[in-house]
């Protein structure tokens, strides 16, 4: 009978150390999976973000292969959306959270931790056919909101001018509200709307008379950027803060990542002189300067 009863005690004993290591160990997973270690980091968000994203997501997978990373870009609302919800790691943002989103989040939890990765200016651009040499930020805001309709008023063509808008759910057009137009104003009922800065870019690029707006890093030879106040649209002004349209970039995470975790590191990236080689070499600023080797 005492040989059952001790038996019977190692049996329970054995079968409580079981099920408190697969608890333990179902606890390390949830805290690696919040953590960034358990192999996998999911983005989503901005795409002007996103070529940053894109780079470091690259490099980061050089010295880590093991570790997967999933891209999407869905604007920077749908990335707090995303954050919000618990479907992402990082959610890339090229403005910053509002009151509303963080709210939302904090009341699910969810306490969003904000990465300025870049600086970016947003520059407005036009054909490059187009001889429009300087628009001030008020010929800009009229042009939007349809109070001017044609390039001569501003120096250019006798040419109705075709405006070009991203979506509302975009960080960039928020941004452009914000700092160009003003919160209260509206944009012109014939503006075109597009779901990516690549999209502006390319509209404007076919389109002799439109007028559009992309993150600074976007303009390339099929467009031109315009310069603002005077002040040229480049990586150089928005550094030293003369640029006028100018704004950081996010990258957001649920809380401060766990030193050493695979999301530390990947979002910390811009901190190191290989991020900062990334970050110049697609147009965008970086926040660290490294001095050359």
């Amino acid at each position: 009978m005492n040989m059952r009863i001790v038996g019977m005690a190692v049996a329970a004993v054995l079968t409580f150390n079981t099920l408190n290591a697969a608890e333990e160990k179902k606890e390390e997973k949830k805290a690696e999976t919040k953590a960034g270690t358990a192999g996998v980091i999911s983005m989503d968000g901005s795409t002007t973000v996103g070529p940053i994203a894109k780079a470091f997501l690259a490099e980061f997978k050089k010295q880590n292969p093991k570790v997967e990373i999933q891209l999407s870009e869905s604007g920077s609302g749908n990335g707090a959306k995303a954050l919000l919800n618990g479907s992402c790691d990082i959610a890339n943002m090229s403005r910053f959270m509002k009151n509303t989103e963080f709210e939302a989040c904090t009341q699910k939890g969810v306490y969003p931790v904000a990465h300025v990765i870049a600086l970016d200016g947003i520059a407005p651009i036009v054909h490059p056919s187009n001889p429009v040499k300087n628009l001030t930020i008020e010929q800009i805001k009229k042009i939007y909101t349809g109070d001017i309709k044609s390039w001569k008023d501003v120096g250019g063509p006798d040419k109705d001018i075709v405006v070009i808008s991203r979506d509302t759910n975009s960080g960039t057009y928020e941004a452009w509200m914000e700092m160009v137009l003003g919160k209260e104003a509206r944009i012109v009922s014939s503006a075109e709307y597009t779901g990516s800065s690549g999209q502006v870019r390319a509209r404007v690029a076919a389109t002799p008379g439109a007028i559009g707006y992309i993150g600074v890093g976007y303009v390339d030879d099929t467009v031109r950027g315009v310069p603002v106040n005077s002040i040229e649209p480049t990586p150089a002004t928005v550094r030293n803060g003369t640029y006028p349209i100018s704004r950081p970039l996010f990258m957001f995470t649920n809380g401060y990542p766990a030193m050493g975790s695979d999301l530390y590191n990947f979002v910390t990236m811009y901190l190191t002189a290989e991020g900062q080689k990334i970050i110049e070499g697609i147009g965008f600023v970086p926040v660290t300067t490294y001095p050359a080797k």
